[in-house]
Formats: C-alpha cells, structure tokens, sequence
C-alpha cells in the first residue's frame, strides 16, 4: 500500500518540471476539494442538524405551482429539523414570490386597462397567498428559536474545548507534576473522549480550533520517547483505520450517485480529522496524500456532474425562449370575437404552465429569462384589455338600450286591452332579441326583470282568456278522459306497430284542441305516460328524446304557450354551450396527454369515447335548438 503511494512521487528524470507543474495543480484541485469539505463539515459541526439536508430531496421549485409549493412548504415545516430544511425553503419562497409578484403585475394591468374610475385604487386579494406566509412565520419562528438555543450551546462547547486544549498544552510542555508514561496516555485519552463529547462549536472556529486540537495532540507523539512501544501500537492502530478510510473512498469514486459518494467521502473526512489520532510521522504526508487524491478524483467527478447539470440549464434556456416567442406570436395574432379571445387565453395559460415546468436556466440567466417571459405575457394581457374594453364600450349601449325595453314592457304589463297591447309588447320582445350582449354582471338581473314583465302581461292575458274559452273548457275534460283510458294502453311488443300507436295518441290529443291556461298540467301528465311508453321501445336514445321534445313543442305551438317555449329556447341555449364547453376541454385535455405519451393509452381513448358521445348530444340538442327557432 505505501509502496503504491510513493509511486506518485515526483521522479528525477527529464520530466521534472513538467512532473512539478502537474503536482502544483493536482495540489489546488486537491485544496479547492478539501477547502469545501472543511467548510461544510464546519457547518455540521456548528449545528448537526443541517446534515439532515441531504436527505430530503431539493426538487425543481420553479415547476410547481403556487398551490404545490405551498403544500411542500407545510409538509417540510412540519416533519423535518428547520435547519436541514432553511435551502429548501428559501428556494421555495423564491419560487412562490416570483410566481405570486407575476400574478399581481398582470391583475394591475387588467386593472388599469379596464378601470374608468381615476379615484379607484389596485387591490386583488389571494388568499392562498396568506396561507404561505402563515407557514413562513411559522418556519421562521422556529429557526430563531432553534438558534437563540444553539448560541447558547456553541459558546459553552466552545470554552471546554478551549480548556481541554490547554489541558493537552500543559501535558504536552512538562508543566504539571512528573506523571509516568502510562498516566500521561491516560490523560490524554481521558482529554479525547470529553474533546468527543464536548459538543458542537462556532463553524468560524471550527478548523482553528481543531488544526490546534491536533497540532498539540502530535506533538505528545512525538515527545513520547520514553515508551515507543507503546507509542508505536498506537500510531499502528491509527494508521489501519486511516488505511481503512482511504480504501473506503476507493471504493466511492464507483458509487453512482455522485453526490451521495461525495457527502460519504464528507463524512470519512470528518472521521479522520475528528475521531482517528496522528501516525508515525514517516507516513503522514504519505497517507493524507494517497486520502488527498482520491478526493480530488472524487471532486472531478462532481464537477462533471455539475457540467451535465449545466448543459441541461443550457437546453432549458433555449426552450424557454421558444416559448417566450410563442406567446409573442400569440399575441400579434388578430383576433375578431370573444371565442377566438378564450381560445388565446388557453394557449396562453398552457404556454405558461409549459414555461413554469421546464426547469432550472444558468443562475447568470435567469433575471433576463423571467423578465422577457413577463414582459411577452404582459403585452399579451394588454391586447387583450384593450380588445374587451373596446367590447365593455359596447355592452354598456347594449345595457342602456334593454334598460329601455324594459322600462316600455314594465309600463305595459298591467294594460288591459289585450288587442292593442299583444303586437306592441311582442315588437319589444323581437327588438330585445336584436340587441347583442350586456355586461356579465348585470346580464342575469335585467334578463329577470324583462322576463318578469313579459310573463306578468301574457299570463294574464291567457287567464283572461282562458276563462272565457268554453272550447278549451271542452278540451280539456276530452283530454281528461282520454288520459284514463290511455292508462289502460300496453304495448303489443311489435316495434312498428307500438310506434305507430303511440303516433296515433299524440294525433289524437293534438286533435282535441288547447285548454285553458290554469289547466295546462294534464299536459304534462300525458308527458309522463308518453315518456314511460317511449322509455319501453327500442328506439336510439336521441330517436327517443326527439320524439318527446317534438311532442311537448306541438302542445306549446298549439296551446300558445310563449313562456314554455322561451323557457326551453333558453334551457337548450345553456344545454348547448356547456356541452360545447365540456367538448372543448376533453380536446385540450387529451392534446396534452398525447404530447406526453408515447403508444397507445387507453385513458386517451376513453376519453375520445366521451367526446364522440358529448358529440352526439351536441347534434340532438342544435337539432331541437333548429326546431325552436324556426318558430
């Protein structure tokens, strides 16, 4: 083994300067290296909870949403030491900050955009964003605690080992009482296990104090003459277990996980200085050496780690700029409506999550990388605002001009010539039809107030009506009885024939005529039995809900029901939109999985079953919808 280190000597040949040179930068590889691992092994020393940290994984933060990193941050405050967890927090707050000061840029600049009131002052409340903060305080709380106690420690632990040095000094320089050679191994070993147990000291004074722990500590070696034997067994027994390290850290440089073989190589260097003693003074050189080197192998290898590291930060930079040019192309699309303008917000928001999960940049690029994606989304907002200012401006006049009609039909719901007045309040409810969007937020109150009106006028005008209507009194009481017979009525199990039959009820009902409009209800009793007829054929789920629909629409046209036929024109309207929404977001939803899967998925395809199905819902209700409008 020795003979293997003493290879690496300089030789005395025509290659010795080149030989120098090569052992002068081995020497600042070697010492960058040991620099590092001293400081960190300081920091552990300072407070042994910090070695915690490695343990817990440091995730990629800046790929998480607010939502992800406040969970991780509770999650990390509650179950770990706060000092092992101080650069996974500060990484996350860093992340959520940045992530939460992007949110508020773009809801001032909504704010401005939009605003018209110059008294009007920018507040958006967050609420999630209190809840970080809660779970920071509480993080902070503790590592203010946790340090107010260990600074009482470390000055403690820091004048026992002072004192036990000096102890050493006094031993080593002769000043106490004669002792024999046997006593003075006892003191000193006596000096060792408290130094062992002396507890954690400033990381400042950390390699100080222990250069001058062992300074003294050789020292007594190499003054004890008078028993070498003695001396030698223990320089021994020194020198197999620091020969046991340095195969120990051989055998790391093939560990996989470089940064765990090199928090490992941490550890045996902690070893070596703090527990094992001086050897003879022929092989310290030798043997730091041979540790030495294996360390700076070892190092070479995490700078390569850090370099792969550094090329995929590279890769993430470009791809980043990709989609910082996405979202500028994005935004100098021209867009005419407010379809196209939620479309361009979904791509914008997917754009933006894609951003947010691509990862880490170079530390000297990220300021310029987070500024142009800021810079692109926020000029994408201001085109939009401008867009749907532009749009409020003209739902405003649209809201004034129903105002109006609502006003006219309020005026003219409790007139009581039903002649003159019918063609009047159906002329303002075809203008109103006319009139295009109002602003979402008065939307429902003016609808109900016109629809309000217009009911109050036709429902008493058809109780007028109907009171005075003995034919309807006649169709009614015919319907009646025809009710309990069609109760009796059974299906013959013949599918054409069963049909045909269930056609011949619906004709012989319309044929009895209108009843009055307090009697209307036997309507929908025929509905039910109707239903349950239809529920019994083998007909296709949309043949079966257009033949009920077109029922109901023949007793409304024939009954004069406007409000029944207003209510299901609205109904089927919302019907519509939420099942185009719902066919929209299954879309998007599995051109992001198909992006991130690769062969056949099975959940893709269940999916593509849903929108095939919310397809063909789509078809029957626009096919009622037809039907409805061509009224």
């Amino acid at each position: 083994m020795l003979e293997e280190m003493n290879d690496n000597l300089p030789k005395a040949d025509g290659t010795e300067n080149e030989t120098v040179l090569e052992q002068e930068n081995i020497t600042v590889i070697n010492q960058s290296a040991l620099e590092e691992i001293d400081n960190s092994n300081a920091e552990e020393s300072e407070d042994d909870s910090v070695q915690d940290r490695h343990d817990i994984p440091m995730l990629e933060y800046d790929t998480l949403t607010k939502e992800e990193l406040t969970e991780e941050l509770e999650r990390l405050v509650a179950n770990h030491k706060v000092m092992a967890i101080k650069d996974h927090v500060e990484e996350i707050k860093k992340a959520f900050t940045s992530k939460y000061n992007d949110l508020i840029d773009e809801k001032r600049d909504e704010f401005n955009e939009t605003n018209t009131d110059e008294n009007a002052s920018f507040e958006y409340h967050f609420p999630l964003k209190n809840k970080f903060d809660s779970v920071y305080n509480d993080y902070r709380t503790l590592r203010t605690n946790h340090y107010n106690q260990l600074q009482n420690n470390l000055k403690g632990n820091f004048n026992i080992r002072t004192e036990l040095i000096d102890e050493l000094k006094e031993l080593v320089n002769g000043t106490e009482e004669a002792l024999s050679i046997g006593d003075m191994f006892k003191r000193v070993n006596d000096i060792r296990d408290r130094w062992k147990k002396a507890g954690s000291i400033p990381r400042d004074k950390y390699n100080i104090i222990w250069n001058d722990y062992h300074f003294h500590l050789e020292r007594f070696y190499d003054l004890i003459h008078l028993d070498k034997e003695a001396r030698d067994l223990d320089f021994k027994n020194n020198l197999e277990q620091k020969l046991q390290i340095i195969e120990k850290a051989k055998s790391l440089l093939d560990e996989t996980d470089v940064m765990k073989g090199f928090r490992e190589l941490q550890i045996l260097h902690r070893v070596w200085k703090e527990e094992i003693g001086p050897v003879d003074r022929d092989q310290r050189e030798i043997v730091w050496n041979a540790f030495s080197d294996i360390t700076k192998q070892m190092h070479e290898k995490r700078e390569a780690f850090y370099g792969k590291a550094k090329e995929r930060e590279v890769e993430n930079l470009t791809k980043k700029k990709a989609i910082v040019e996405e979202i500028n192309a994005v935004s100098n699309e021209k867009v005419p409506n407010h379809n196209g303008w939620q479309n361009q917000i979904k791509k914008i928001e997917a754009l933006r999550e894609k951003f947010f999960k691509t990862g880490r940049v170079p530390q000297e690029e990220t300021d310029a990388s987070w500024n142009n994606f800021k810079t692109a989304v926020r000029n994408f907002n201001a085109t939009k605002n401008a867009f749907y200012k532009d749009i409020k401006h003209e739902q405003q006049e649209n809201l004034n001009k129903k105002t109006e009609l609502v006003e006219k039909a309020n005026a003219l719901k409790d007139n009581e010539d039903f002649k003159a007045t019918t063609p009047i309040m159906k002329k303002i409810q075809d203008d109103w039809k006319k009139i295009g969007h109002v602003p979402r937020k008065q939307s429902d109150k003016i609808w109900k107030e016109f629809k309000d009106a217009c009911n109050h006028y036709f429902d008493r005008m058809h109780k007028v009506r109907n009171t005075e209507d003995k034919v309807e009194v006649e169709a009614f009481d015919n319907k009646k009885t025809y009710l309990d017979t069609l109760k009796e009525f059974e299906l013959a199990g013949d599918h054409k024939a069963d049909l045909d039959a269930i056609k011949k009820h619906i004709e012989t009902w319309k044929s009895f005529g209108k009843v009055p409009f307090n009697r209307r209800h036997i309507e929908g009793k025929f509905n039910k039995i109707l239903d349950a007829l239809f529920e019994k054929l083998s007909l296709s789920k949309k043949d079966t809900e257009m033949m009920k629909f077109n029922a109901k629409l023949d007793q409304w046209v024939e009954n004069e029901d406007d409000r029944a036929l207003e209510k299901e024109q609205y109904f089927i309207r919302k019907k519509v939109e939420e099942v185009q929404n719902e066919i929209f977001q299954l879309e998007n939803n599995i051109q992001f999985i198909s992006s991130s899967s690769k062969g056949e998925n099975p959940f893709i395809k269940e999916v593509q079953k849903s929108i095939e199905r919310h397809r063909e819902d789509l078809k029957m209700w626009k096919e009622k919808q037809s039907k409805l409008r061509s009224l």
